[in-house]
């Protein structure tokens, strides 16, 4: 079997019985008859954040879980005072992952700001850093930047565009869902979206938003709940006061669930090391972009590794690959023509080789 789906859903050696573990474990202790439950599982909840803080080394108290990506964008922009977007510019690239984009094009009628949406130039397949700046100006309030795409894997260059958006005087948001596991990041900017899916080997529903202080301290969520006080179970209708750290965007009861499912994997993140996972996969990337340019595919991908994630996208030399692959136990998947390829931590250099031997029969057919 041949694994190249990090893009989607990832996996890690042994990930079915650790995961069933740690679901069975939360079990018990749920179904138990005392009063353990709430205490055991809000643990749980704590001990996920804290290695996702740990991860992205994120100031402390500055990270909280939320239901999706776009559910912790909103979340945030809701909680700006409205006067910082209002009458101005968001800038994001044409290629960040659509479901922001969707949310931000409703938001922009909502709030009043302009949205304005960067393309590629050049005929490449990703909006570049050169691009982005050109169309950033001081009329930009926020500015949310993909870090890693995942229709081309171009991976942005953060210093070069935060120290950019601190000089405009802009709000950076960075989306790190497909860099996050493979590539180290720091978190530098105002605040950081991301989901435990893709190189993480998370699942669905436990996606972070990470605020930095002095932002954090500005915003007053419009999606609040009992999970928003410091204190939940305060229920005085009367004393409703926000948490002062990133619990203030919690909202109704959590959902804890995702969380424990996605904890062994990004403890396997963790213990491998993101240095030693990303050695891993730039080898086999290495692998992939050489056979691919002895075929000839047109790569879609940066081909300079430092302006690149952890995957390699190649033009498809004829529709329906994707399903010959799978009856070979090569996994991977399209969007429109483009080939996606993103080699992990159970992919070998065979596995690589085996695709490459296996794009080269088709190539040869549709020659």
């Amino acid at each position: 079997m041949g694994y190249f789906l990090y893009h989607s859903i990832g996996t890690f050696p042994g990930k079915e019985a650790a995961v069933n573990a740690a679901l069975a474990d939360f079990t018990a202790r749920w179904c138990a008859e005392d009063d353990g439950q709430w205490p055991d599982a809000l643990a749980r909840r704590a001990d996920f954040i804290a290695a996702w803080t740990r991860l992205i080394a994120a100031p402390q108290g500055t990270l909280t879980l939320a239901e999706s990506v776009t559910g912790a964008l909103y979340s945030l922009m809701r909680g700006l005072p409205e006067a910082r977007l209002a009458g101005g510019t968001v800038l994001v690239a044409q290629d960040c992952f659509p479901s922001l984009h969707f949310l931000l094009a409703e938001l922009s009628r909502r709030i009043g700001f302009t949205l304005r949406t960067v393309a590629p130039t050049g005929g490449r397949a990703y909006v570049t850093d050169d691009d982005m700046i050109a169309a950033w100006g001081d009329d930009v309030r926020l500015a949310l930047l993909t870090w890693v795409t995942s229709t081309a894997s171009h991976r942005c260059d953060l210093d070069r565009m935060i120290a950019h958006g601190r000089r405009k005087g802009s709000l950076v948001g960075v989306d790190v869902t497909q860099g996050a596991g493979i590539r180290p990041y720091g978190a530098q900017a105002d605040f950081t979206v991301g989901s435990s899916l893709k190189w993480l080997c998370g699942v669905s529903g436990a996606g972070i938003l990470q605020v930095m202080p002095d932002l954090l301290a500005q915003c007053s969520p419009e999606f609040r709940g009992w999970f928003s006080q410091a204190n939940p179970f305060s229920w005085d209708l009367d004393a409703f006061a926000l948490a002062p750290d990133a619990r203030r965007f919690d909202n109704g009861t959590p959902n804890v669930l995702p969380a424990v499912a996605s904890q062994p994997g990004i403890d396997y993140v963790l213990k491998t090391g993101v240095e030693s996972l990303a050695d891993h996969n730039s080898r086999l990337c290495a692998l992939l972009l050489e056979g691919a340019r002895e075929l000839g595919l047109r790569i879609v991908s940066p081909e300079d590794a430092a302006m690149r994630g952890g995957s390699i996208m190649v033009e498809l030399p004829r529709p329906g690959l994707v399903d010959l692959l799978r009856e070979r136990g090569l996994f991977a998947d399209q969007r429109g023509a483009v080939l996606r390829l993103s080699p992990g931590a159970v992919t070998s250099a065979d596995d690589c080789n085996a695709l490459i031997a296996a794009l080269a029969r088709q190539t040869e057919r549709a020659a």
